[in-house]
């Protein structure tokens, strides 16, 4: 079986972001944004599950090549969508990847190729019906987090990164997807570092805290920070 590869942001995430439709600005009052609609409009939405999985399936699936010539769109085309027809719930290696030429990871073929990579992801019906959606709406406690916490550090510590959704119920004040591929210990806490699809410069921190057993993740663009539920998504049958 191959060796499993080691994640790199800068290599192997997409160069280019989820796009939000809103501009949203903090209420003050926890958890709350004001919010009116981007000018000009957005122009790729929805697609935060889409490039967590994708991300994964490119790292497990794909193999880029620099020393051999670029090729033309059409090729490029049927290889990108060829990775996305891979197994998104794989959890090792493929032993016969796709192999991409010109290029010497995603992150430079997503810039170069953007429009045709963003088409091969799929549309928003991915995150709309990923399988694993129906398990928001059920509770989370304590003990349960903590088995997710641990079960994303083994995940992480023996080098297989984990799409996760990350939410609040019922009233939803973020309901998103992101990739964990690394983690640091404290007594206290694990921090998670994730690929946030919204953000194509660097990593954020997904913290989960071994006392409260809680999840916090930071103030972003779209989201005040603070405690969210999270699962792991693109696992086993259920998922």
């Amino acid at each position: 079986m191959p060796p499993h590869p080691t994640f790199s942001f800068a290599r192997d995430t997409f160069a280019y972001e989820n796009e939000l439709v809103w501009e949203y600005e903090p209420m003050g009052d926890a958890g709350r944004m004001a919010f009116r609609r981007r000018e000009p409009a957005a122009t790729f939405t929805h697609h935060c599950t889409n490039m967590a999985r994708a991300t994964r399936q490119y790292l497990l699936h794909a193999r880029f090549d620099p020393t051999t010539p670029p090729v033309d769109a059409d090729t490029y085309t049927a290889l990108a969508r060829e990775v996305m027809r891979r197994d998104p719930r794989a959890a090792a290696p493929s032993p016969d990847p796709v192999v991409i030429p010109g290029y010497p990871d995603l992150r430079s073929f997503s810039r170069a190729h953007s429009q045709l990579v963003k088409d091969s992801l799929g549309g928003p019906w991915v995150s709309y019906l990923q399988r694993g959606n129906w398990r928001m709406i059920f509770p989370f406690t304590g003990e349960q987090q903590h088995g997710v916490a641990g079960r994303l550090l083994e995940s992480v510590q023996a080098g297989r990164p984990a799409v996760v959704h990350l939410l609040r119920y019922p009233r939803i004040t973020i309901n998103h997807a992101v990739l964990l591929f690394e983690a640091e210990e404290t007594p206290d806490t694990v921090r998670f570092h994730a690929y946030d699809p919204n953000d194509a410069e660097g990593p954020l921190l997904l913290t989960y805290d071994r006392g409260a057993r809680t999840f916090h993740y930071p103030a972003t663009g779209y989201f005040t920070g603070g405690l969210v539920k999270v699962y792991e998504v693109y696992d086993g049958l259920l998922y």
